[in-house]
């Protein structure tokens, strides 16, 4: 049973309209950006009043982090589906092809990027800090395996790797390729696997 079954249809209705608002500040971050979105320009977009926001959340900080709080949940959640079997290679490729697609729907602002204020505001939340924290961990193990396993090469650092695997999902080559190129979607997931896991050579 989901959480929404064991609440009141009230608090379901709240819910509800809680994913609404972090859906349309995603939207507002992937386009604007944090410094010019506005709580006036989440209210609009979530077709909701700005008193009801505020009963939502506070401050567009507030909110921000939200978003990426809910985003790593997805990640921490995808990862729960893996089958271990597969490898660490294997793996580290679906999870990439995760965060493209939600990228390539309009789901993933680059907020950890965007500016110091902005990581300063992420790294003040507890919450945040700790999904990010167990998030590289398993990655880290990912790795790991795939080194042992020989599908990695050994002679790179692993945490060297891990940010070369982070930069691909906010790569601009995936906005030239989806704006200029006209590729699918699955093409450009296709594409960024290969160049990320085996390279040009």
């Amino acid at each position: 049973m989901s959480i929404f079954g064991k609440l009141s249809f009230k608090d379901q209705a709240f819910k509800l309209r809680e994913q609404a608002v972090l859906d349309a500040t995603t939207t507002l971050l992937a386009s604007k950006g944090f410094d010019l979105m506005t709580m006036d320009d989440v209210a609009s977009e979530a077709g909701i009043s700005k008193p009801s926001l505020y009963k939502h959340f506070k401050s567009k900080e507030d909110l921000a982090t939200e978003v990426m709080i809910r985003l790593l949940d997805g990640a921490l959640d995808y990862l729960k589906q893996l089958d271990p079997a597969q490898g660490g290679k294997a793996q580290l490729a679906s999870l990439l092809e995760w965060a493209l697609r939600v990228r390539l729907q309009g789901g993933l602002p680059f907020l950890p990027s965007a500016s110091q204020n902005v990581k300063a505001m992420l790294t003040r939340s507890l919450r945040y800090m700790t999904r990010v924290y167990k998030l590289h961990k398993q990655l880290q193990g990912m790795v790991e395996q795939a080194k042992a396993a020989g599908e990695m090469r050994k002679d790179l650092p692993t945490d060297a790797i891990l940010y070369a695997y982070y930069a691909r999902t906010c790569d601009p080559a995936v906005d030239y390729m989806k704006d200029y190129s006209r590729y699918s979607d699955d093409d450009i997931v296709r594409y960024m696997r290969t160049l990320f896991l085996d390279g040009v050579a």
